[in-house]
């Protein structure tokens, strides 16, 4: 009897460890029996690390895995189950092929939704009558974008390097340098022409400051109600003293034109240098 509850027991235990094996491989190779699964494939030019079973993350949270990877002539085609019909995507949705640290580490593809959020009170399934064209659906392809790493950028910085190389790039960068070189000595040369030109010009600026000091003094004083009474005083009395001299030329003029007056005047001074030739013989 105990003997019968002994295999018994080692029966059930044999059985329960195989039951626990087959489960956590099934779990291991993402298998539910709730059926809540579906899938979508990817397209990639390039899918450098990705893998079977590759974990499929969605903002960082493991939401499927990668379960088949075909091989085109152009593309890689992959196959991705993802475990809850509840994960609403909105489109357009891209898979990006990520690592899990900067320096590397196993590659994962992560999925990422570009589209406008939907409202939370929208009741919307993957499963039965999907909106493809706003949300993400089973069955869709979507575009792959190429992982970013070190060698990646490598390659790209290489490749600016040569054309850069074949653009004769440097040399023009070394020519430009130096035609910026001469032009600066130029320019060194025009300072220093422009210092002397001002070193030279130094007293004819003091000379025209002195003048303006003295034509503002003369401003001013033409602006003091004294002068200007004085001025007009000085116009007024040269305007009459020019009067008085067009009279008198008037007069002299008048004189001159009597001819008795002029005989006399003649008349007069032969007979005053016939007198002195009297006295001072």
């Amino acid at each position: 009897m105990r003997r019968s509850l002994r295999d018994a027991f080692v029966g059930f235990s044999l059985f329960g460890g195989l039951v626990i094996f087959s489960g956590a491989m099934l779990w291991l190779r993402d298998f539910r029996l709730d059926s809540r699964t579906w899938e979508i494939s990817a397209s990639f030019k390039d899918a450098s690390g990705l893998a079977k079973m590759s974990p499929v993350t969605y903002r960082g949270i493991i939401v499927g895995s990668v379960q088949k990877i075909d091989f085109t002539p152009n593309t890689v085609e992959t196959k991705i189950k993802l475990n809850d019909d509840n994960l609403i995507l909105a489109k357009p949705v891209i898979a990006k092929i990520v690592t899990s640290s900067m320096l590397g580490g196993d590659a994962q593809l992560s999925l990422v939704s570009l589209g406008k959020a939907l409202n939370s009170k929208e009741i919307i399934t993957v499963k039965k009558d999907c909106p493809n064209k706003r949300i993400l659906c089973g069955g869709d392809k979507i575009k792959g974008a190429k992982m970013v790493s070190i060698s990646s950028l490598t390659e790209g910085i290489n490749g600016i390097i040569d054309e850069a190389d074949r653009q004769e790039i440097v040399s023009k960068v070394s020519e430009s340098i130096r035609q910026f070189d001469r032009t600066q000595a130029n320019l060194d040369e025009l300072v220093l022409l422009s210092k002397a030109e001002l070193i030279r010009a130094k007293p004819i600026i003091s000379e025209l400051t002195k003048a303006a000091f003295h034509l503002n003094n003369i401003l001013e004083s033409l602006d003091n109600p004294k002068t200007l009474k004085d001025i007009q005083e000085l116009a007024s009395t040269s305007s009459s003293l020019t009067k008085k001299i067009d009279q008198m030329s008037s007069e002299m003029g008048n004189i001159m034109e009597d001819k008795e007056l002029l005989d006399a005047l003649k008349r007069v001074t032969i007979g005053l240098s016939k007198l002195f030739d009297d006295i001072y013989p």
